[in-house]
């Protein structure tokens, strides 16, 4: 996952500028379109569309590494998480809508007419998240969700990683920025706390078990905070490292141990007044407004009008596919009794593929990634025409965040290459991994996966690189996944390909658990066993991916969803083209086309498959 990635502060989610409020309104396309505008003219209203939805996230700017020159304030800044900045995300989005659909499309090229497409998707489902009476909504980005501050959503979280792994401290600037940024971050908790009151208002609480993580989590921030630990640490070891003179300690511990550790006070005690009236419901079905709320955001996750109960048919369909494929595999390591989930559960204690559980096995997890890196990339000119760098760091989360993330995510680095991709592992266990699934989730999160798409996205108009899609995004991803087994990767380590297979049926498992949770009325049990008895998942890691599902409201269906599409769009290339079909034109096409909904994708294959024949 990306992820998330961030809650994964990725770059991506830095620019899914967070926020709701009743501002969304119907947009139609304008009667008669205005005469097309050259070329040029479609460029500069892409450019100044970027710069709006920038202007809202400073974070996006510093993660992408473009908070320089006429921007360089904005990396003293945050992003406002208030109701009134959330009015200020769909008032622009809903301007800017309009600019975009006013534009006549004859005569401009089909890279031109791709990003007005990508911009008027993303901004009019955002513009419909907008329209909801609560939550956080990504425009273009994955994270939706109808809580502000959960177990992994809010600033408590995003902000102490963000001003750690994405604000540079390289000069006497930097170092007065991040200070800048310690004094707006107060402000950000208790925008949050009172939409959390609101929200609350309006009789939308979060599940009990939920609260009860986030409590916890909080808890620990604030102790962080007082102590004068984490984001004072963090400022006080960089401007120590680059020698930039300055009492960097005492400044900034004022901040963090007077106003942020007040304002996180706040917010702590908001949650806990929340939580004798909370249900141990884990779906949206429990609560108000509830349905139109999910129906909006598996939209939103797949780029798909999918019902949940098609979705949900889906998964079961796939799954049971998939294990077809995964039980000759288990036969030939001799694991021949009971269900193919009972079996993955076996092999899962196989001494043979587990890592020990202490320091020295968390150093042996993160060098097992690199080789399996060097193994992929060895491969990567037989996949693809262009090559990029795959500029990408392995990294452990941080420890406060590992128990309320998944198992790992990733995301590319800044567009000059300055900052790397990062692949982010959880290592609060080692039990978290084995030998066998590994080197797919090096393939997903890193290489050919979510860094290695984004050093493509990152060559794009600044507007695509800022706009993803989250089943385009994952779907690749899964793709990426694929394409390692399809290039020999486990010919001769056939655990490994049974960790791939497990990975997809995992996906395929989450399209069954999130519409039933949110549309079928299950429980968090009932969610959990699902994953442990059918796919054999570790009953540790599911724990957590079920309560990312309940806050994180059908971003989990957009992975096999997209998949599913990508592989649908190669057969259709593979098949019309015949002869003329190259694998390596292909891949090009759909990482060159940038991150764009499912049906832009199409367009896509099309205007490839039209060429190729030709």
């Amino acid at each position: 996952m990306h992820h998330p990635l961030s809650t994964p502060v990725s770059r991506r989610q830095t620019l899914a500028t967070l926020g709701a409020g009743a501002a969304g309104a119907a947009l139609t396309r304008p009667a008669a379109a205005l005469q097309a505008p050259p070329q040029d003219e479609a460029g500069a209203l892409l450019a100044s569309v970027a710069d709006h939805l920038l202007a809202l996230s400073p974070e996006g700017a510093t993660a992408l590494g473009i908070d320089t020159g006429d921007r360089a304030a904005m990396r003293g800044q945050l992003g406002d998480r208030s109701a009134a900045g959330m009015t200020a995300v769909a008032d622009t989005l809903k301007a800017d809508l309009v600019r975009v659909r006013a534009v006549g499309k004859a005569g401009l090229d089909h890279k031109t007419r791709t990003s007005l497409a990508v911009v008027d998707s993303a901004y009019s489902v955002a513009l419909d998240g907008f329209a909801q009476p609560y939550g956080d909504v990504a425009v273009g980005g994955w994270r939706n969700t109808p809580y502000v501050v959960i177990q992994n959503v809010g600033a408590y979280l995003d902000i102490p990683k963000f001003l750690d792994s994405d604000h540079p401290v390289r000069t006497p600037a930097d170092a007065e920025a991040y200070l800048s940024r310690l004094n707006a971050f107060p402000g950000v908790l208790d925008g949050e706390t009172e939409r959390l009151k609101a929200a609350a208002g309006q009789g939308l609480i979060a599940p009990g078990f939920l609260i009860d993580k986030a409590v916890k989590q909080m808890e620990a921030t604030l102790a962080d905070a007082k102590a004068g630990g984490g984001m004072v640490d963090s400022l006080v070891r960089r401007t120590g490292e680059a020698k930039i003179a300055g009492d960097w300690n005492a400044r900034s511990a004022k901040i963090v141990q007077g106003p942020v550790a007040a304002a996180l006070e706040r917010q702590l005690a908001e949650l806990k007044a929340q939580r004798p009236k909370a249900v141990m419901d884990a779906g949206m079905w429990a609560r108000p407004h509830g349905d139109e709320f999910y129906a909006w955001a598996l939209r939103a996750s797949t780029t798909t009008r999918m019902t949940p109960d098609e979705v949900h048919a889906m998964g079961r369909d796939q799954l049971a596919e998939l294990h077809g494929r995964m039980d000759p595999i288990l036969k030939k390591l001799g694991y021949t009794q009971g269900s193919v989930g009972d079996r993955m559960n076996a092999l899962a204690q196989d001494p043979r593929f587990k890592f020990p559980d202490n320091d020295q096995g968390r150093a042996e997890i993160v060098a097992y990634i690199q080789t399996w890196l060097g193994k992929i990339r060895a491969q990567l000119p037989r996949a693809f025409r262009t090559l990029v760098k795959g500029n990408v760091e392995v990294k452990r989360l941080p420890l406060a965040e590992e128990p309320g993330a998944p198992a790992a995510y990733g995301g590319a680095g800044s567009i000059d290459g300055s900052t790397p991709g990062r692949f982010w592992i959880n290592l609060r266990t080692t039990d978290l991994h084995s030998k066998y699934s590994l080197p797919d989730l090096a393939m997903h999160e890193a290489i050919p996966g979510h860094v290695w798409q984004g050093e493509y996205a990152n060559q794009m108009p600044l507007i695509r690189t800022m706009l993803a899609f989250n089943a385009y995004s994952e779907g690749w991803a899964l793709y990426a996944e694929q394409l390692a087994d399809e290039l020999g990767l486990y010919d001769d380590f056939e655990v490994g390909r049974l960790g791939y297979l497990q990975s997809l049926a995992f996906r395929a498992c989450r399209l069954v658990v999130d519409t039933g949770l949110h549309a079928k009325r299950w429980t968090r049990e009932q969610g959990v066993d699902f994953f442990v008895k059918e796919n054999g998942s570790n009953p540790i890691e599911v724990a957590s991916e079920v309560d990312r599902y309940c806050s994180w409201v059908g971003q989990a269906c957009g992975y096999k969803v997209g998949h599913s599409e990508i592989v649908r769009q190669r057969d259709r290339a593979e098949a019309a083209l015949g002869a003329k079909y190259d694998l390596r034109d292909f891949d090009d096409i759909v990482v060159k086309g940038g991150n764009v909904p499912l049906d832009v994708l199409a367009q896509n294959v099309d205007a490839y498959i039209a060429g190729a024949a030709a």
